[in-house]
């Protein structure tokens, strides 16, 4: 009978052991409530006790959460529909106020997250959205982590937007836009290259002038080129120089006929 006494006695003095420990991992800190109210401190990291039956111990992580919010439907200051899913990193930093003032603080979180992505996405038109994603984040960022460092004891560590799902119509409009822009760019780049051409040929036509000898350099020159790539076809161009000389030749016995049809004088023949 004295056996089986201390053997109960054994028995429950090790289970009073057992649920007084708890442990506690490194990434973890442990608030205590004793009949409902909260101890002051936490517990660190490392094997703790508590009075069973009368305190219970809460785990807080204190490691960063990863947490992505769904995609929610927006619409942006310049009235374009549109659906965005973003993620957010936040830690614990008071495990009190995390336990105490919220319940299922990933959960608000989450919801907080959700009404701040609607609304900042409101107060940005569309260029800037996909274009200035770090001003967008850093906006979130701030708008969420008000509501929940001082009272609830998270911090907002960073805020990224994931995906930006326009409409269909959006996306065919965006890419016209772009190939008219790309066009443009092309054509202007073109004029440009031609005006720039232009006035190198001015300047070399004009100094070409001062120098006939210089065009007939130009002229063999060009045949050589030409004469280069094995072709069974020369082609020669014609000087532009010789057509004037055929001008003025031509010129000079109509200005004489002219000259004497205004004297009223027959023109003279030689060897008359």
């Amino acid at each position: 009978m004295v056996l089986a006494i201390v053997f109960l006695a054994v028995f429950v003095l090790i289970l009073l052991v057992g649920g007084s420990m708890r442990l506690v991992q490194q990434y973890q800190e442990g608030v205590v409530f004793r009949f409902g109210r909260l101890l002051p401190g936490v517990r660190e990291p490392g094997l703790r006790f508590i009075i069973p039956f009368v305190d219970r111990m809460v785990k807080v992580s204190m490691r960063t959460v990863v947490l992505g919010i769904p995609a929610q439907g927006a619409i942006t200051k310049d009235n374009v529909t549109l659906t965005v899913d973003a993620v957010v990193y936040f830690r614990v930093v008071d495990p009190v106020k995390a336990i105490i003032r919220v319940e299922d603080y990933p959960r608000a979180v989450l919801q907080v997250a959700q009404t701040s992505l609607r609304t900042v996405i409101g107060e940005f038109d569309l260029d800037t959205l996909l274009s200035d994603r770090k001003e967008i984040n850093s906006e979130l960022k701030s708008v969420i982590d008000a509501p929940t460092e001082q009272p609830w004891g998270l911090r907002i560590e960073r805020v990224e937007v994931k995906d930006v799902t326009l409409p269909e119509g959006m996306k065919r409009s965006m890419s016209r836009q772009a190939e008219a822009e790309r066009e443009r760019r092309a054509r202007v780049i073109a004029a440009e290259g031609e005006y720039q051409a232009s006035s190198r040929l001015a300047e070399a036509a004009e100094r070409m002038a001062g120098t006939p000898s210089a065009l007939q350099l130009r002229l063999l020159q060009t045949v050589v080129d030409v004469a280069a790539e094995k072709n069974s076809t020369l082609v020669m161009p014609f000087p532009v120089e010789l057509l004037r000389f055929f001008e003025k030749t031509s010129e000079q016995p109509a200005q004489v006929e002219a000259s004497v049809a205004a004297n009223g004088r027959q023109p003279v023949k030689a060897g008359a």
